[in-house]
C-alpha cells in the first residue's frame, strides 16, 4: 500500500520539483498540499500550489491548504534565487479558488480522518504545524510521523551565518515543533547540501512537451543562472526533493537520535538549531536527524523520479 502523506511547502523551485515527484510516485498517496509563507509571501505560496497542481494535472487531486501570514516573519523572501513568483520563469494563469481552508485546519482534519496513517512532510517553515499544535494538539498526536527539511547541525546556515532559511523565517514555530511530542525526522542542510547537481541535469530532464517536463525546463535553468550569478556556485542543491527521498528511499540515509532546540531570541542567532551532544547530555532526545546520505544514489533517484513524472504527463 502507498503511504499517505501531506506536503507542507512554500513553493519555491525545489518545492515544486518535490511536488512533481510526489504527485506521480505510486509509493505515496498525496492527501493534501498545504501552503505556507517562506520563499514567497503567503498569498503567492497558495497561488503557486494551485498553479503547480493545475499544470501537472495529476490522476488524483490532493486537497490544498491556504497559507496564512507569519506574525514575526523577517522582511525577506528568496526572489534572488527563485524569481519574483518563486517559480523561476514558469508563468501561469491566476488560480484563485473560493472558500479556501487554512493549511493547519486541512492537516488537522486529515489527521483525524486517518489516525496514525499520515506522514507530514514539512518542506518550508513550520508555521502551520505549530499553529496546529496550539489549536488542536490531539490532531498532532494522530500524525504517524513528521519529516522536516531544514536546520543545520555542523554546517553553516544559508539565511545567516548559523541559521537555515526555514528555521530563520519562523523560529518561534520551529521551537514549538521541536519541543512537541510528535515523532520527528530532521533532514538538515548538512545532508541536503551534500548532494549537488551540475548543469548536466538539464539534459536529463523529462521531455519539455510533457507537463512535468515543461515545468522543470522553465524552473531549473533559472536556478542554475541564479546560483551562478548570485552565489558563484556551479552546483545547485535541491533541498526538498532530497528531504522527500527520506520517505521514498529511507535506506539512502543514516540517522542519529539527537536532542535539539531552536534559538528564538538571539540577535545574531535567530533560527539557529542547537543540539546537545555533550557526553552528559541534559536535554531529552526528541528527534532523529539525518547525518549522511548516499550522494550518487540520491542523485540518480532524483533524476529517475523526475523522468517518471514526465512519462506520466
Amino acid at each position: 500500500m502507498s503511504r499517505k502523506i501531506i506536503l507542507d511547502c512554500d513553493p519555491g523551485i525545489d518545492d515544486a520539483v518535490a511536488l512533481c515527484i510526489a504527485l506521480f510516485d505510486p509509493r505515496v498517496d498525496v492527501q493534501a498540499i498545504t501552503a505556507t509563507a517562506g520563499t514567497v509571501e503567503a498569498e503567492v505560496a497558495t497561488k503557486n500550489v494551485h498553479a503547480i497542481v493545475a499544470h501537472l494535472d495529476p490522476p488524483r487531486y490532493p486537497r490544498i491548504g491556504m497559507a496564512s501570514p507569519c506574525e514575526d516573519a523577517p522582511v525577506m523572501g528568496n526572489s534572488e534565487l527563485h524569481g519574483s513568483t518563486g517559480l523561476g520563469e514558469f508563468e501561469f494563469e491566476g488560480a484563485d479558488r473560493q472558500h479556501q481552508t487554512p493549511s493547519d485546519k486541512v492537516i488537522g482534519e486529515l489527521a483525524h480522518q486517518n489516525p496514525n496513517q499520515i506522514t507530514l512532510v514539512c518542506l518550508g517553515p513550520l508555521t502551520n504545524l505549530a499553529r496546529l499544535c496550539r489549536r488542536d494538539p490531539m490532531a498532532v498526536g494522530l500524525l504517524d510521523k513528521v519529516i522536516i527539511s531544514g536546520g543545520v547541525v555542523r554546517a553553516p546556515g544559508n539565511a545567516s551565518a548559523v541559521a537555515e532559511r526555514n528555521m530563520y523565517f519562523d523560529p518561534k514555530s520551529a521551537a514549538e515543533v521541536f519541543a512537541s511530542a510528535t515523532t520527528k525526522s530532521l533532514v538538515p542542510l548538512d545532508v541536503t547540501e551534500a548532494v549537488g547537481f551540475g548543469v548536466d541535469l538539464l539534459e536529463q530532464l523529462p521531455d519539455k512537451f510533457s507537463r512535468a517536463g515543461s515545468l522543470l525546463h522553465k524552473m531549473l535553468p533559472y536556478a542554475f543562472r541564479a546560483y551562478h550569478q548570485k552565489l558563484g556556485r556551479e552546483l545547485i542543491p535541491l533541498y526538498d526533493p532530497i528531504a522527500l527521498l527520506s520517505v521514498l528511499e529511507p535506506d539512502l540515509f543514516e540517522w542519529e537520535q539527537i536532542a535539539g532546540k531552536v534559538e528564538t531570541k538571539g540577535e545574531l542567532t535567530r533560527g539557529a538549531t542547537l543540539f546537545d551532544q555533550r557526553l552528559r547530555r541534559e536535554w531529552p532526545l526528541n528527534m532523529e536527524v539525518a547525518t549522511s546520505i548516499d550522494r550518487n544514489q540520491a542523485k540518480e533517484q532524483i533524476v529517475r523520479l523526475m523522468k517518471f513524472a514526465g512519462q506520466q504527463t
